[in-house]
């Protein structure tokens, strides 16, 4: 997906409130998709992003996680932790889709269908800048952060 156009979407936030990926074009955009609310490490992922939080506003970049949880669990989410950044629920899982993260996984030898986490950086001119797949938590607000440096 690097260097091609980011497929364009459009979900409820944690409000339910409609947010298009096309209408953030002109800023970078952090797009990470995560298997779901109040779980480890969903949790530890999202306060990463959280305690770095100033730094992606100084890089004028957007973050936005997305789940098939509720506009309801995302809203409790952020509450809980106090996250600064918009929560997408994509209850279809539609946008996991076509990002090629809804997969077939496989824990204590039953398989079952979810997202595998993962984050795109999406450039100001809507291109895939960085994409990263079967993300690690720790450490990896740091990775998506170094992306964005390299964007310029």
């Amino acid at each position: 997906m690097i260097g091609k156009p980011a497929p364009d979407f459009t979900l409820p936030d944690h409000n339910g409130k409609l947010v298009e990926l096309s209408d953030l074009r002109g800023a970078p955009v952090v797009l990470y998709f995560y298997p779901k609310d109040n779980t480890p490490g969903c949790t530890a992922q999202a306060c990463g992003f959280r305690d770095a939080f100033p730094a992606f506003e100084q890089l004028d970049a957007t973050i936005l996680g997305v789940s098939i949880d509720s506009v309801e669990s995302h809203a409790k989410f952020r509450k809980r932790f106090s996250l600064p950044f918009t929560l997408l629920s994509d209850s279809e899982h539609a946008v996991a889709e076509l990002y090629g993260v809804w997969q077939e996984k496989s824990m204590f030898g039953r398989k079952y269908w979810g997202i595998v986490r993962s984050t795109f950086v999406i450039a100001p001119d809507g291109t895939v800048a960085a994409e990263m797949r079967n993300v690690r938590v720790r450490g990896h607000a740091e990775r998506v952060q170094a992306a964005l440096e390299e964007l310029g």
